[in-house]
């Protein structure tokens, strides 16, 4: 969840256009930001509906924001019946998809609570295959919907979802919000990111972060004109030694572009040419926890070379890659820049921050680093 906008023709008409027709047409204006609380960035869009009804919602939303050309990740609500319907259930949004030009990896499919014990097996099972596809699974409502939590860990999430209505009243219910603090501890827990829908309030935001939530959204948190989000937080009070060793890198995080570990040299390539900006590309697993750390300028000489193309254009970019330098987010920029300095050929290679999990965050520029230092004296 942590990066940049990914790779995203039009086609015949099919049963998922078909689904589109008429005036209920979504409109990009109806979805949703889905905003990191840590950079200000909009990471994902959520589509309108509950996913208590039909795909129908999604089906439209996937073909409509890929008419507007919106290259962010989806997080698409799709009913449990569906899931459990199996590949037939789901096969207008799987065409929706081809149509689109999107890929599963780009796309989270996010269940609702109320299951059934009677379809648990069957919905563990519809999930599991999803996945396998290469779509990333969310569950919703947490906190409000029957979800048993033991279900919660066999479903394996990326992103848990608290329900709405628990984040509406916890700024005055403290008995809601200790069980929204507690929901968000097990869901990080199991591995999964946790997303605060419905964020109107700066004491919600406040308490959001302070358990360790980093995705939100609401309409406290509305994209200005550059699309970017000012995220209304306190600054955390510091003990004397702190502040002493200056701000933390996480001050100074960037998003980071990040592909699939098993990604070839040739997306990379396509990836870099997104960006002129882009000075690196981390390279994560499943989980987000960066396994490989690919810089622009010595990368692309490689491709560049002589048969350069036609050694490493099919081939895993991993095989090109540097181990990544990992920082903790909470790590002093001193600390940080101790942590560039151990190899010299690399001094000026990005930091990748990543979380108490180890999953990448971000990334911090040598460069913001020394300039800071540099301010400081």
């Amino acid at each position: 969840m942590s990066s940049r906008t990914r790779l995203l023709p039009p086609g015949t008409a099919t049963a998922a256009t078909a689904a589109t027709a008429g005036p209920t047409a979504t409109s990009l204006s109806d979805v949703t930001p889905i905003v990191d609380l840590d950079t200000g960035g909009v990471i994902a869009l959520q589509a309108p509906g509950d996913g208590h009804g039909n795909i129908s919602s999604a089906v439209r939303t996937v073909l409509q924001v890929s008419r507007s050309e919106a290259l962010l990740p989806l997080v698409l609500p799709v009913p449990s019946s569906a899931v459990i319907g199996g590949s037939a259930a789901l096969a207008p949004l799987h065409e929706a998809l081809r149509t689109a030009g999107r890929r599963p990896r780009e796309v989270i499919l996010m269940v609702r609570g109320d299951f059934a014990q009677v379809e648990r097996q069957s919905l563990v099972t519809g999930l599991d295959g999803l996945r396998a596809i290469g779509y990333l699974i969310a569950v919703g409502d947490l906190g409000t919907a029957h979800i048993p939590l033991d279900l919660l860990t066999d479903a394996a999430p990326y992103l848990a979802v608290l329900s709405p209505d628990l984040v509406a009243r916890m700024p005055r219910d403290p008995r809601r919000a200790a069980l929204a603090e507690s929901l968000a501890t097990l869901a990080r827990g199991i591995g999964a990111h946790v997303l605060a829908p419905g964020v109107s309030e700066e004491v919600q935001l406040t308490a959001l972060r302070s358990w360790g939530v980093r995705l939100a959204q609401g309409p406290l948190l509305v994209p200005g004109p550059s699309g970017r989000v000012h995220v209304p937080i306190a600054a955390p009070r510091q003990e004397p030694s702190q502040a002493l060793r200056g701000p933390r890198v996480q001050e100074f995080l960037l998003p980071a572009m990040t592909v699939p570990v098993e990604a070839t040299a040739e997306e990379v390539v396509e990836a870099f040419g997104t960006d002129p900006s882009i000075t690196s590309v981390i390279l994560v697993d499943e989980y987000q926890r960066p396994k490989g750390s690919l810089d622009r300028s010595r990368f692309l000489l490689s491709i560049a070379s002589r048969f350069g193309h036609a050694l490493h254009g099919k081939k895993p970019a991993l095989r090109l890659a540097d181990a990544p330098r990992n920082a903790p987010k909470t790590i002093p920029v001193i600390a940080a820049m101790q942590v560039a300095g151990r190899d010299a050929e690399r001094v000026y290679d990005d930091l990748v921050v990543v979380d108490e999990f180890g999953r990448c965050m971000g990334i911090v520029r040598v460069a913001d680093l020394i300039r800071q230092v540099a301010a400081q004296r």
